[in-house]
């Protein structure tokens, strides 16, 4: 990712955040010294006992809301948020999605049913259960995947999410899916040969719609789905959990 978000070192790290706020600038009246907030850094700070940011980087966390989800959904809410606007998801439409069970994929399905298409969620047999609690209809990833999909899919794939990489871009095309439906947030030169859409979480990247996502998940209509939590002093063994590439839905790291 260094072509796109560029690092020096030594460097921060994260972007998701949640608390309560200690100081404000002496221009900013809102949020008040104490709300409890859910917001985003730009600048690779959020795992940090402190972070600073531009107030319009805030919104009030919902009070039914817990802290690990709050704390754990700006970056992949924002993402399946612009993947979902990216294809334009229609009720009806079948729609399959690559690791569907992720950070980011877990809630991708969720908004994607909640628009009213059909989902088919490409995942390890591990997650099948948890996609079919969700509505998804989970489809095997690996060798024959895309006869897998074929069948499944029965009258064709309408749009395609790609979460993953490693060629499912390519696996899209050949499903017949048009590039202008197909979204992928990490296989940037795929999309750039087909033609296809990068909408990441730089195009949903607000407080308004993190304020959209809190209230789904206070409502129940949405679900950050939480594999394990670290305290803070603990981030490097955070980091390779999530290197094994296994995770559903997100990790957590919490202050003590």
């Amino acid at each position: 990712m260094h072509d796109i978000w560029p690092a020096t070192f030594p460097s921060g790290q994260g972007s998701d955040f949640a608390g309560r706020v200690v100081a404000v600038g002496s221009a900013v009246s809102d949020p008040a010294i104490g709300a409890e907030v859910i917001g985003f850094s730009n600048s690779r700070s959020a795992q940090a006992d402190y972070v600073a940011v531009p107030a319009q980087q805030v919104t009030p966390k919902p009070p039914a809301l817990d802290w690990d989800q709050a704390g754990a959904l700006f970056v992949a809410g924002t993402t399946a948020y612009a993947s979902v606007r990216a294809v334009n998801a229609q009720p009806g439409d079948t729609v399959a999605v690559s690791g569907a069970a992720g950070g980011v994929g877990s809630l991708t399905v969720q908004l994607l049913r909640r628009a009213g298409a059909r989902v088919l969620g490409i995942a390890s047999t591990s997650n099948h259960d948890w996609l079919a609690s969700h509505g998804v209809e989970a489809v095997e990833y690996g060798d024959g995947c895309e006869e897998r999909l074929r069948a499944a899919a029965h009258d064709g794939v309408d749009a395609f999410i790609d979460t993953h990489g490693d060629g499912y871009v390519d696996l899209a095309i050949k499903l017949g899916v048009s590039p202008d439906r197909i979204n992928t947030i990490i296989d940037f030169p795929a999309a750039q040969r087909f033609g296809a859409k990068r909408d990441g979480g730089m195009s949903a990247s607000s407080a308004e719609v993190l304020a959209e996502l809190a209230a789904l998940i206070a409502a129940g209509e949405l679900t950050v789905e939480i594999s394990a939590i670290y305290p803070l002093e603990q981030v490097r063994e955070a980091y390779a959990a999530l290197a094994q590439g296994h995770t559903r839905g997100k990790i957590v790291l919490r202050m003590r």
